[in-house]
């Protein structure tokens, strides 16, 4: 239909040409970024719903190891959580596989229990043949994390840098070239559409690249997507409240979770 409109104002053939030209090629990013966005969110979903699972399971697999590893010492969880100093309703968390130790109390926590942290971190006694495998391991785990997160890093950067370029255009060829104004409001209109959804869809990718650390007591968290959004920010940081102390603070942004 604005082809249709385009041919009524009798432009030159050439100008002609490289409207069809430019109509043509954004109906395809148009459709290749609505299929791409799907795509997206699927894999996203899938891949958040695994990662729950796999998290869970590790923190129940750590939580029955840190209570094998109390008993065997002797203690119950208020004589831990006092070498600790903190709360025994804290080693409960832990040991029924609803919380993770901060990184600050795990060598306290290890000296305690005579382990290694690495072998907490795996959850069962490791001998000396398996010790530098499993250490090994746990290294190459959070270098693919850290990667993972660099990837929707950059490709959110990309999705921004490509969704304005494309709005850009739209804006100057409804503002330069002669054309009937409801033309042109729907030009406009599909610019605003493009930056939207290229926001929308850089946000969730930024969002999900590893966590945010709480400068207080030092949680790593994904923020909910309407706080992510709402949160005033710099670079790398971002005004979010810690779902464990409460602090409402200015979180570093971190590669890992």
């Amino acid at each position: 239909m604005i082809l249709e409109t385009i041919h009524k104002l009798k432009l030159s053939k050439g100008l002609m040409g490289e409207i069809e030209v430019f109509i043509s090629t954004q109906r395809r990013i148009r459709k290749n970024t609505g299929f791409y966005a799907a795509c997206v969110l699927k894999k996203r979903e899938r891949s958040d719903n695994e990662i729950r699972k796999e998290v869970r399971m590790d923190q129940i697999r750590i939580g029955k190891f840190i209570a094998e590893e109390r008993k065997r010492k002797g203690y119950t969880q208020r004589k831990l959580a006092e070498q600790l100093g903190i709360s025994d309703k804290t080693i409960s968390k832990w040991e029924r596989g609803n919380g993770f130790p901060e990184v600050s109390l795990l060598l306290p926590l290890c000296e305690e229990l005579e382990i290694t942290v690495n072998e907490l971190l795996v959850g069962e006694r490791v001998s000396e043949e398996e010790y530098q495998e499993k250490a090994e391991e746990n290294m190459v785990n959070l270098l693919m994390e850290a990667q993972e997160s660099k990837k929707k890093i950059v490709l959110s950067a990309m999705i921004v840098g490509l969704t304005l370029l494309s709005a850009l255009t739209l804006f100057i060829i409804s503002g330069a070239l002669v054309m009937e104004d409801w033309i042109r409001v729907i030009l406009t209109s599909i610019g605003l559409l493009v930056i939207f959804g290229g926001i929308i869809i850089a946000c969730i990718l930024d969002r999900d690249a590893g966590a945010f650390e709480c400068p207080e007591c030092k949680e790593r968290f994904v923020p909910e997507m309407s706080a992510y959004i709402m949160g005033p920010h710099t670079i790398t940081r971002r005004k979010l409240k810690c779902p464990k102390c409460g602090a409402h603070k200015y979180c570093k942004k971190v590669l890992t979770k």
